[in-house]
């Protein structure tokens, strides 16, 4: 396998300014990097509001008296729904605005993406139907899904090559971010503010959507267009889709869309029902409570399980760095799905206590969610400049549309159990097989480590 310099490649990053530098990167790097850190930050912040305003929201929209369990029903089926087409807003505009990334360029490409999921969010906040929600979570899936593409193509060719794991990884620990912050926004609006408000607290919530808008303003004054981009956009022709499944980068396609497709399926049907487990799990315990108490109560054990989840993830996440440079890309995918396979049976198998289980989602934040820290730099590392918006922009987002089923599933069939937290967390235990299928991958796992981009 080669691992020196290929043809056309450049073996360093252009920096904007020289000087002081912290992990050989100066100001202009680390505001390339902080752009599209918060980007995707606001990015994950804004896509998975719904879930933890659900319980809220669903029997507000549809008419039903929260608590009941019509109510618990269909809020999973409702969550599951409003997840699988968010993912598969979020395929469409991964694969679209990764293209665009391409033609017009990563910074604009940026702040498109950033305006279109901001404004859908917000309007999230007026939706009178579940129907019309539906219709604005679609708009603003589709720039959260256009966002990434432009954002780790445009880390990946700024910074020194030298530095691309640790860069990449960096830029997705802004996921935890936008997850603690969503958490904080809801537990303060639904848990404190406007807590005996259920009926109209969600819709304060969706509000908060508007908050990457201040950063698109940020992105636009100080980041310019990657001039390895520049260079090679006026020198070659646009991209076309077409070109991934060409002899030269099939396998590098599927291989990337494989890799993601797993960790996707994973992330989405564990992320997408922890408030509806951990409601349940705190209304299972609050027998005996006032309806004060017991709401509180599941907003608080709701706060506990997604920081455990993010907190794993945020360690995971930073992890991928030895991993990568230690281990090499295709073993450290291998230790990362073994990990989610034994912690997502574990936290879904054994028996616990109520209050325990909530911990558990920190080995699963740890290795479901840490594993997203390599896609930043692995898939960019793939590609040649004029297809590394649209490369990986169609392996990390074409999965969704397979990965959408999963949401889907689990809140369809858990609605109609008996019993729909249990039912929900049977089907989660089995969502562990998951991982272990992904280990057939890695013998075509193409392994990039010491290798610098291709032009």
């Amino acid at each position: 396998m080669h691992k020196g310099p290929l043809p056309g490649a450049v073996t360093t990053a252009s920096p904007r300014a020289a000087g002081f530098t912290v992990l050989d990167m100066n100001g202009y790097q680390w505001t390339v990097l902080l752009a599209a850190w918060l980007g995707w930050g606001f990015d994950i912040f804004d896509s998975l509001l719904f879930n933890y305003i659900a319980p809220n929201a669903v029997p507000s929209l549809l008419g039903i008296a929260r608590g009941t369990p019509e109510a618990s029903a269909a809020t999973l089926r409702w969550t599951g729904i409003l997840t699988s087409v968010l993912l598969v807003g979020w395929a469409v505009g991964g694969i679209i605005f990764g293209r665009i990334a391409d033609r017009i360029g990563r910074t604009k490409t940026l702040l498109l993406t950033m305006a279109l999921y901001s404004l859908g969010t917000a309007a999230c906040a007026f939706a009178p139907n579940i129907w019309v929600l539906l219709f604005f979570r679609i708009v603003a899936a589709l720039g959260i899904g256009g966002e990434w593409a432009a954002g780790a193509a445009m880390v990946a060719e700024v910074v020194p090559e030298k530095r691309r794991v640790e860069a990449g990884a960096l830029l997705y620990t802004s996921a935890p971010f936008g997850l603690f912050l969503a958490t904080f926004i809801t537990y303060q609006v639904q848990g404190v503010y406007f807590r005996e408000s259920p009926d109209v607290a969600w819709r304060y919530v969706f509000l908060f959507g508007l908050l990457p808008a201040a950063v698109a303003f940020f992105v636009r004054m100080f980041v310019k267009e990657p001039e390895r981009w520049t260079r090679v956009a006026k020198a070659t022709s646009p991209p076309t889709l077409g070109e991934l499944f060409s002899p030269a980068y099939l396998r590098i396609t599927l291989t990337g869309l494989g890799l993601a497709l797993v960790a996707l399926i994973m992330w989405w049907s564990c992320n997408a029902f922890i408030p509806t487990i951990a409601t349940g799990l705190a209304a299972r315990a609050a027998v005996g409570l006032t309806p004060d108490e017991t709401t509180t109560m599941i907003e608080t054990w709701k706060a506990t399980a997604t920081n455990a989840f993010n907190f794993g993830g945020l360690i995971g996440t930073l992890l991928c760095i030895p991993a990568a440079k230690m281990l090499g890309r295709r073993t450290m995918y291998g230790v990362y799905f073994l990990g989610s396979a034994a912690a997502l049976m574990a936290a879904f198998g054994l028996p616990m206590d109520p209050h325990t289980r909530l911990y558990m989602y920190f080995p699963i934040g740890l290795t479901v969610f840490g594993i997203f820290g390599s896609f930043t730099f692995y898939l960019p590392e793939l590609y040649p400049t004029r297809l590394r918006g649209t490369g990986p922009g169609f392996t990390y987002n074409a999965g969704r549309l397979i990965a959408a089923v999963g949401p889907f599933l689990v809140g369809s069939i858990a609605s109609r159990g008996v019993n729909a937290l249990d039912t929900a967390m049977n089907l989660l235990f089995y969502v562990g097989v998951v991982p272990l299928v992904g280990l057939f991958l890695l013998p075509w796992v193409i392994e990039t480590r010491d290798r610098v981009l291709v032009d």
